[in-house]
């Protein structure tokens, strides 16, 4: 079903705002995200932890944080839908901002798990809310742009905490993010919502229905494709980054690899790789074939990390750079998730998507985990696995989907 909508002249005002706040909440989303990652080890440590339980403690707290995110995904998913846009852009953006301060507070691993799971729940909202929001109101030739604008600007925040977190303790890393979300929440005026959803509203479509993704098999499978084609992405970040110390030490790399240092390279790479990911879909007027690009040349980018040995410090945190580099196509992976629904079901699945996707490191450090006991506690053998799997997934989910790059956004899904 079409919906009309109008643009006008007064909204030219409105649409930077909204472009501009939905860029410095994913900024701060990722600062905060990010940020355990980045202090990890040291923030165990003056826990009283030491060993492997820096690296098995870790990926609990990492898997605690993204069971967050798929709990908070379908939350703020169906809230997006059935109340609005904005209401779960700062709605999410002021809880993540509270629970990440009550993190530099934590004493116990318990309480840390406690707080990253709220902050995963928080942290799941803002990005799909300002993909969507963005999407609805730039004209179809445009949103690619503006979606890589919010890309470009948030996922610097991972570099940004990586500088805050080599100035500062992590707990006043933590206190850092907090305080610039809710700075964020002063820009809520001047940001108008979606005309689209106000029309939406009017017509009484059904809204915000979770569970009508699981009722048609045509819409169940092409959610799917969109979910699995974003599974390298956090293959990457949530284990090769992530366990970078772990994978430097068995690859005999000289010098003792800072988990931080690799997360600001790779996210470094990653800003430039949306950059270019998203020019490139304008100008071939595709996002498939960026697509395919992209996770054609990751299979060789994967391949030379895996072979590294005895290399020095640069020389691995460059091929860190390189890994972002090569898996910079968050923004075409959300623009096309934002633009294959409806209106009245588009919220919920910009904003569940990307976080089953940062969820499915979930599944993956499970997979890791069992590869590591069958193999001999090998990182290197495990990694390649999971890397395996992932991006097979991937390039089945792109078999069958369709092209969106000029798909009109006027419409709602008959759930």
């Amino acid at each position: 079903m079409n919906i009309p909508s109008t643009q006008t002249n007064k909204q030219s005002f409105i649409l930077n705002a909204t472009v501009i706040v939905a860029s410095l909440g994913y900024f701060v989303d990722i600062y905060d995200l990010l940020l355990f990652s980045i202090v990890r080890i040291p923030s165990l440590r003056s826990l009283g932890l030491e060993g492997d339980a820096l690296r098995d403690k870790g990926i609990f707290l990492l898997n605690v944080q993204m069971t967050g995110l798929l709990v908070g995904g379908i939350f703020w998913g169906i809230l997006g839908d059935k109340k609005g846009r904005l209401s779960v852009l700062f709605g999410s953006i002021f809880m993540y901002s509270v629970a990440n301060i009550a993190n530099g507070f934590v004493q116990s691993i318990e309480a840390y798990s406690v707080w990253r799971f709220i902050a995963g729940i928080g942290l799941a909202g803002e990005l799909g809310a300002g993909i969507t929001l963005v999407a609805e109101i730039l004209p179809k030739e445009k949103r690619g742009i503006g979606t890589t604008i919010v890309a470009a600007v948030g996922i610097s925040g991972a570099v940004v905490a990586w500088f805050i977190a080599e100035m500062f303790s992590w707990r006043v890393s933590y206190f850092i993010g907090g305080g610039l979300g809710l700075s964020l929440l002063l820009l809520r005026i001047g940001v108008a919502e979606s005309k689209m959803f106000g029309q939406a509203k009017i017509t009484h479509e059904k809204r915000g229905d979770f569970f009508a993704l699981f009722t048609d098999k045509q819409r169940l499978f092409k959610y799917i494709r969109c979910i699995l084609i974003g599974i390298p992405l956090w293959y990457v970040v949530g284990i090769l980054i992530t366990l970078s110390p772990e994978f430097g030490k068995a690859m005999g790399v000289q010098g003792v690899v800072n988990a931080g240092t690799s997360v600001a390279c790779c996210y470094a790479g990653i800003v430039i790789g949306d950059i270019v990911s998203g020019g490139l879909s304008q100008y071939l007027k595709s996002r498939l074939k960026v697509l395919y690009i992209y996770l054609g040349v990751s299979i060789l980018t994967l391949s030379v990390f895996f072979l590294l040995r005895d290399v020095t410090l640069p020389v691995f945190y460059t091929m860190c750079f390189i890994l972002g580099l090569n898996m910079g196509y968050w923004v075409i992976f959300m623009t096309i998730a934002t633009e294959q629904f409806g209106t009245n079901i588009r919220a919920t699945v910009t904003t569940t998507v990307p976080n089953f996707v940062r969820g499915a490191v979930v599944p993956l450090t499970f997979l890791f985990g069992l590869f590591l006991q069958l193999f001999n506690n090998s990182v290197i053998w495990a990694g390649i696995l999971v890397g395996i799997i992932s991006l097979a997934c991937a390039f089945l989910a792109l078999r069958g989907m369709q092209e969106t790059f000029f798909k009109d956004l006027d419409y709602t899904e008959n759930l």
